[in-house]
């Protein structure tokens, strides 16, 4: 969702703050601004729409200065507009404050800041952190013209979620971060220094960052960076090193962030394999979780819990779960598992799974589970997220930094992750053929090669494409482990090319889908071969007979299947359980291309960002 970035050194704060944005457009945002002290002088700069503006902007009127904060908003209190966009200044004009996340008292803070005479500009919840700021900077018992003092004060009056950058007019040589539920993270330079709500934005400028956890202060200058709790104790703190080279947030030549994606699948699903699989008649190795083989086999239950694309992943992880090591699993949504207030009996183990490991539902979902009494083993992308910190233990999945809003390579590589965990269970409990777990294990390793010509077929699936695009309603179909592969690829579908598709179990067309099918609506089958293959033909069956079009996602030389449908998306044949890795590659192009053809903005479609850190 929204976006911080903040610098303190001798080079132009606002040129990097600007370039630190650029980097976290993919997080989705409406409108975006800059501010920076110069000459004892808070100087703002706001635009709404894209950061094209404030680059059109700042290179008619540049903005001097060598502190200052950044800030791309994602509405949530109040319409997009320059009154509600971010930075916010407190009513004395000294004082800028960018926020990440909500603030739910809000209203009742509001009310009281109005009665001490504070005047509101905006309609936004983030404006009351800078009045209240000013309060307590000049009247801090003891401290008057304490920035970090005034901000820690001022924290303690807020209940919600937040990032903040906050700097001060009078304090030039003080940038000051804090956070509670939502990331940041401090990067450090030579005689400069940073702030931003993601390792990526920084990662041109430093390699070096402070993760801060919840309720902890950051003062930073350009000589260092002071770390304490909200009590004034001093924090101390290894540096964390970003794991991936400067430039693996740039598209490489590739149209779209998606597309460049999607073809680091290969590399990616190796990376997933590495010291893990490396032969079928050998144990699977899983380091991190933090598990015993006493533990696993004492398991009596797993609950996956996710969000969007990570559901469907955890979907994938369910079926496997109880197919392979026979354990009673299920899959929340993470925003209802809460809601639901399940039933936690001994030795259960919750999974929650999420790219950023800052998604706020799911991390709501683990504390929620933790506390009832589970233990929690997540799987994650980002190192050292707020999810990684207060896990049990964490399976990283190895997929490198993810830009496109809709997520391909975290999908599939949390798919992978899921197969492995099954196998490994079942291995340690006893409770799948081995004969099946070594064709299993030999097929995950194949799967990089796999995805390789998969991505070779690439003109294929456009051409399917060209063919349904401008159709403006869809449905995918699948059952079985492929029923979860049906929602992702409906999910695809929408989030970039706004054509309406929904995905289903193909045996509950009869119960009521099956009055949308007509010409105009085009349906995707995931038809490749196992125990519901003769199934998907008669599902298929019923919708030619009304007359509606099918593309069929199938296996290499399935003559059978492909005479019953109007075009073929074609992919090698596996077994059965680990299909899902062959079937998300092309959906994932097919959705891609869909977008393509119809002109849409796919790396940051309209409404959607990437991290969303709140409930």
């Amino acid at each position: 969702m929204c976006g911080i970035v903040g610098y303190i050194g001798s080079r132009s704060a606002a040129q990097i703050c600007l370039e630190g944005l650029h980097r976290l457009e993919y997080r989705g945002y409406d409108s975006a601004g800059i501010a920076v002290v110069r000459d004892g002088e808070l100087d703002v700069r706001k635009v709404v729409g894209k950061l094209l503006n404030m680059d059109a902007s700042l290179a008619e009127t540049p903005l001097p200065g060598t502190i200052g904060i950044g800030h791309t908003r994602w509405a949530t209190h109040g319409k997009p507009s320059l009154d509600n966009s971010h930075p916010h200044v407190s009513m004395n004009g000294r004082i800028a404050v960018v926020h990440n996340g909500i603030i739910e008292n809000y209203g009742e803070l509001r009310e009281q800041l109005k009665a001490e005479g504070y005047e509101f500009k905006s309609q936004t919840d983030t404006e009351v952190m800078a009045h209240l700021t000013q309060k307590y900077y000049e009247g801090t018992p003891g401290a008057p013209g304490d920035l970090r003092a005034a901000v820690v004060r001022a924290v303690q009056d807020l209940r919600g979620a937040f990032a903040f950058g906050i700097i001060c007019a009078d304090n030039p040589d003080q940038l000051v971060a804090v956070r509670r539920f939502s990331p940041l993270v401090v990067g450090l330079g030579e005689g400069e220094n940073y702030i931003a709500s993601d390792m990526g934005a920084i990662r041109k400028e430093t390699d070096k960052v402070y993760v801060i956890d919840d309720d902890e202060v950051a003062l930073i200058t350009r000589e260092g960076v002071e770390l304490t709790d909200l009590d004034g104790n001093p924090l101390q703190r290894e540096a964390f090193v970003i794991p991936w080279p400067a430039d693996a947030a740039e598209k490489g030549g590739h149209k779209k962030f998606m597309h460049k994606e999607i073809h680091e699948q290969p590399d990616a699903m190796r990376a997933c394999l590495a010291g893990r699989l490396s032969d079928p008649d050998q144990p699977l190795v899983l380091e991190g979780m933090n598990l015993t083989p006493d533990e696993i086999r004492g398991l009596h239950k797993v609950v996956f819990t996710a969000c969007g694309t990570a559901y469907h992943a955890g979907l994938v992880g369910r079926f496997l779960m109880e197919y392979l090591a026979k354990i009673p699993a299920e899959c929340d949504l993470a925003a209802e598992l809460r809601a639901r207030n399940p039933v936690v009996l001994d030795d259960t183990l919750c999974v929650p799974i999420s790219q950023s490991g800052e998604t706020a539902d799911t991390l709501v979902a683990l504390r929620d589970m933790k506390d009832k009494g589970s233990k929690c083993v997540s799987v994650l992308n980002v190192v050292d997220s707020s999810i990684a910190r207060e896990s049990d233990g964490v399976v990283y999945i190895q997929a490198g930094p993810e830009i496109g809003v809709a997520s391909t390579k975290a999908f599939s590589l949390q798919v992978m992750t899921m197969t492995l965990m099954a196998i490994h269970f079942a291995e340690v409990r006893g409770t799948a053929d081995p004969a099946l777990l070594r064709e299993l294990k030999a097929a995950l390793l194949e799967m990089p090669r796999h995805a390789e010509e998969l991505l070779k077929r690439e003109d294929d699936v456009l051409a399917v494409a060209q063919k349904f695009y401008q159709l403006d309603d869809s449905l995918f179909l699948g059952r079985g482990v492929n029923l979860p592969s049906a929602m992702e690829g409906a999910l695809k579908l929408k989030e970039i090319s706004y054509i309406h598709a929904e995905g289903y179990s193909a045996g509950e067309m009869k119960h009521g889908p099956i009055a949308l099918v007509c010409p105009e609506l085009f349906t995707v089958a995931v038809a490749v071969h196992g125990d519901v293959y003769e199934k998907m033909i008669g599902n298929i069956q019923e919708i030619k007979a009304r007359s509606g079009p099918v593309i069929g996602l199938i296996d290499d030389g399935d003559s059978l299947m492909g005479e019953q449908c109007d075009a073929a998306i074609w992919v090698p044949q596996v077994p059965e359980m680990v299909s899902p890795l062959t079937t998300a590659i092309p959906l994932q192009l097919l959705a891609y291309h869909m977008a393509d053809l119809r002109g849409e903005d796919i790396d940051q479609p309209r409404n959607l960002a990437k991290t969303v850190t709140v409930e």
